[in-house]
């Protein structure tokens, strides 16, 4: 049997080690708009940002879990390395990101007829891609 799926788009969790940084990296960086912040069960807050259909939840834990998570990108481990937001402003994105400070990982290129990816690093060092495909 397969999963009953009832919404149209998933929702990530980011346990983050700044959460000053992060909340400026998604809320005014990518302005994502912030949908609520809750209390985490055990102490700590969750603070929901729309992607669409979607959510990411950017997570203050108290205490701050001891381990990081390891470094590189998608080279550098296995496990989720990165993940996507599909845009039609890539250009402008990519320029307001690094303007603001944040790691250009990868520059906006073609990777394949008609879709440009930029690959744009958080605070905590996660990487977000910004895909645009063109008409």
């Amino acid at each position: 049997m397969s999963l009953a799926i009832t919404k149209p788009s998933i929702d990530l969790g980011i346990v983050c080690k700044d959460i000053d940084a992060m909340m400026t990296f998604y809320g005014e960086t990518l302005g994502l708009p912030l949908e609520a912040t809750i209390p985490m069960p055990g102490g700590g807050k969750m603070n929901r940002f729309k992607v669409g259909d979607s959510v990411i939840k950017v997570i203050e834990l108290d205490p701050t879990p001891a381990t990081p998570a390891a470094p590189g990108g998608i080279r550098g481990a296995t496990g989720y390395r990165y993940w996507t937001i599909a845009v039609s402003n890539l250009a402008t994105s990519v320029e307001k990101a690094a303007a603001a400070g944040a790691p250009i990982v990868v520059a906006a290129k073609e990777v394949r007829p008609g879709i440009t990816i930029a690959i744009i690093a958080d605070p905590d060092g996660n990487w977000v891609e910004l895909l645009e495909e063109s008409a």
